[in-house]
């Protein structure tokens, strides 16, 4: 006797989301790799442009835990990207400031992002792009911004290494 899978009614959006996502991933990462970034660094430069923030901040706009966060600054510091610094709001804080290599290398990997971003985007019609973008902005902005409360909580894909 052979066991029946159960029919799906229900298109597999987990699988579609984090295949996507994935892929895109993996794009970004070896565009940024071109100019000796990960997305990782990406992110702190360009948040920690925008406005003075402390480690604790531009890890949580970057989705990091405390250890990848002090790995990925200590990585910038080394190669003269941004350094810790007192903050001027709060002299107990410390805040990632970008140096002037480094606001130079953030505009040259924002351009690297944008363009990886639009060569995505390229692959579906004109007419459809914008309506994608707004039911993502409406996922993220509304039912999906806020990850459910979980007593074991979901781990993100690793990434392998090749």
């Amino acid at each position: 006797m052979t066991a029946m899978a159960s029919a799906r009614t229900e298109p597999d959006l987990s699988f579609l989301l984090d295949h996507t996502s994935h892929v895109l991933r993996t794009r970004m990462a070896a565009a940024l790799a071109e100019i000796g970034l990960t997305a990782r660094m990406h992110c702190v430069l360009v948040h920690a442009l925008e406005e003075e923030r402390t480690q604790i901040q531009l890890a949580e706009l970057g989705d990091m835990d405390k250890t990848t966060m002090v790995v990925t600054v200590d990585a910038l510091e080394k190669a003269g990207l941004a350094e810790r610094r007192p903050s001027d709001k709060d002299r107990r804080a410390r805040i990632i400031a970008v140096t002037e290599d480094g606001a130079r290398v953030a505009e040259q990997s924002q351009k690297i992002a944008d363009r990886v971003h639009r060569e995505v985007l390229a692959a579906l019609p004109e007419d459809e792009r914008e309506i994608f973008l707004r039911a993502m902005n409406r996922l993220a902005a509304g039912h999906l911004s806020v990850p459910a409360e979980n007593p074991q909580p979901v781990r993100r894909a690793r990434q392998r290494k090749k």
